[in-house]
């Protein structure tokens, strides 16, 4: 029995050692499409436009989600306008859907489009930054959350410490992550991503983002 029970630790590992540094893996950028949307024999309860007005009334952060550059060298042109310029640079786009969801272990997650051309290349990657931008930061919001563009053209930006993710130069906080989990919401897909490091700056408020306009905190 003792010699079953070391020849298994051996095969994983001691529990007590610390986990060896691995690399990123891709993933499924398109998980369980069979779940994308009702069917064709179901009726939505209530029609996009009044879901849209009436989740608009939730006010939230903005974020802009990076990925480092790929091995592949395609250009492509994002539909609905969360896409991220030139295939072979970094990849990126303007996400409002973001929220922390576990401290132990530390993990955060975001939506993002099943249609977004960008997503693929953040799953190739298999790791991503997530940059909480600051309330003078809608311009720079903006320029990530359009079509077909160079998003990153004069943007300027390092490696994040871990994952190599463009952390965006004068954010408020950033949070560098491996892709944990994707898990299919509708016509959306929830990625979590497990925390590897992370900053704040400690000062200035947040961009907000409120019924279709951006904001800022008031006394």
């Amino acid at each position: 029995m003792a010699a079953t029970v070391v020849r298994y630790l051996r095969s994983v590992g001691s529990p007590t050692s610390a986990p060896a540094e691995r690399e990123p893996e891709s993933v499924d950028a398109l998980p369980r499409p069979d779940l994308r949307a009702v069917g064709d024999d179901e009726r939505a309860p209530v029609s996009p436009a009044e879901f849209r007005a009436v989740l608009g009334n939730f006010a939230s952060g903005v974020t802009v989600i990076t990925a480092p550059p790929g091995a592949d060298a395609d250009t492509d042109a994002d539909a609905d306008g969360s896409g991220a310029g030139s295939g072979s640079g970094p990849a990126g786009f303007a996400c409002q859907s973001f929220a922390s969801l576990s401290l132990d272990p530390p993990l955060v997650t975001f939506m993002v489009a099943r249609t977004s051309t960008t997503w693929p290349r953040i799953a190739r990657a298999g790791v991503f930054c997530v940059n909480i931008l600051g309330a003078e930061q809608g311009e720079l919001c903006r320029s990530f959350a359009v079509s077909g563009a160079d998003k990153f053209a004069g943007v300027a930006h390092t490696p994040s410490p871990v994952t190599g993710s463009p952390q965006l130069d004068a954010v408020p906080a950033w949070i560098d992550c491996r892709i944990h989990a994707v898990h299919t919401g509708g016509d959306h897909l929830i990625v979590v991503g497990r925390v590897v490091a992370m900053g704040a700056a400690g000062e200035g408020d947040p961009l907000l983002f409120h019924k279709g306009r951006f904001g800022r905190l008031a006394d």
